[in-house]
């Protein structure tokens, strides 16, 4: 029998989990063992004994050095990774391009890792598409910062001393945590408007109730899958001209403008920053990539003359229960595409395993080995 491990996260800050009590019942109605490490659902407010009830056996300390997958949400700790046995196969949010030495680590092991961040964004991957499940939180969190260090507020307010005009929010990049961030803004009143080097996201935009903020039209910023690429300094210098414009003006900036596999580009200069009136604050999504302002620093508050800079990582930990629901459902169904009656064969063909693999394990079980190829979920 497959023995699936989840762990209880060590890496700082980070509260989710990789499976739910909702996702264990599955794995063992597909007759998986699962073994879930005490505490790991704790700070998402999933207790033991709803694990155990699930189907779960529950571990004092977890055995790494017997599990078959492991399922995580950050990437393993170097002490976590030597200890996974011979053939496992490790699937989460891996950070391939920030944590190169996990899979030199996993190597060595003779382990194999499917990186969530890598899938392709397909039909048949939309049910295991964690950065977007986890962008959206993101986004929604982001825009409540704002608005809770903004000293006023978001929507209009028409009192008996006289009116209070919204709050003018911009938004960079049109991404899932970026329309996330547009929905939640217009729910709480503010005007809102957007930048992206990608003009087919207007009408998402506009939809959302956003104002588009046109750019120049001789670069096309539209990517592989979807995502956005990488720009010319010439195209990147011409948008923060256009942009700076509506920064001035701004109460609140959020920027969440990514590159798949490079340094995040940087949008909101030392100037733009400079020109922002007293009080403004910025929250940037990007700075686990390098950052969309010039003065952000990753997990810290930057208050440079009178505008606040939060430059949050993590910000799906804050909400760690949901965020744990619907990571734990990407998590699965990934789990659930590469089983073949009961036992794991990874298939490098197929357009899901071939895209996520990180490391293959010379001893993992493949599906043409298992002399099946029949899709997952």
């Amino acid at each position: 029998m497959t023995t699936v491990l989840v762990p209880r996260e060590r890496r700082p800050g980070e509260t989710r989990v990789a499976a739910t009590p909702e996702t264990v019942k599955r794995m063992v109605k597909e007759k998986l063992e699962v073994v879930v490490e005490r505490g790991a659902g704790a700070q998402a407010h999933l207790a033991d004994d709803a694990y155990a009830a699930a189907g779960a056996r529950l571990a004092d300390e977890a055995p790494w050095g017997d599990a078959d997958v492991v399922l995580k949400v950050a990437p393993p700790l170097a002490e976590e990774a030597a200890r996974v046995k011979r053939g496992a196969l490790i699937i989460g949010l891996l950070a391939p391009h920030r944590f190169p030495e996990l899979a030199t680590a996993l190597n060595e092991r003779g382990a194999s890792a499917l990186a969530l961040e890598l899938l392709p964004r397909i039909t048949r991957a939309q049910g295991m598409d964690a950065l977007s499940s986890q962008a959206s939180i993101a986004g929604y969190k982001a825009v409540l910062l704002a608005a809770n260090r903004l000293g006023r507020y978001f929507p209009l307010l028409m009192t008996a001393a006289g009116t209070i005009p919204p709050a003018r929010v911009v938004i960079m990049g049109a991404g899932v945590a970026g329309l996330q961030a547009v929905a939640t803004a217009k729910r709480l009143g503010a005007v809102v408007e957007v930048s992206d080097i990608r003009a087919a996201v207007k009408e998402q935009v506009e939809s959302l109730g956003g104002r588009f903020i046109e750019l120049p039209a001789s670069e096309s910023g539209e990517g592989a899958g979807g995502y956005a690429r990488e720009m010319s300094a010439e195209f990147l210098n011409r948008q923060r001209e256009i942009v700076a414009r509506h920064v001035a003006a701004a109460d609140a900036v959020i920027t969440t403008a990514l590159v798949p596999g490079k340094r995040a580009p940087v949008l909101v200069s030392r100037a733009m920053v400079e020109s922002m009136h007293p009080g403004t604050v910025i929250v940037d999504l990007a700075a686990a990539e390098g950052g969309n302002c010039e003065l952000s620093r990753p997990d810290e508050e930057v208050v440079h003359g009178e505008v606040t800079i939060l430059a949050p990582t993590n910000l799906a930990a804050m909400m760690a229960a949901d965020a744990s629901t619907i990571y734990s459902r990407n998590v699965l169904a990934l789990l659930l595409h590469v089983l073949r009656d009961g036992q794991v064969a990874l298939d490098p063909a197929d357009e899901i395993v071939g895209a996520a693999l990180v490391t293959s394990s010379p001893v993992a079980p493949t599906a043409s080995a298992t002399g099946s190829s029949s899709p997952g979920p």
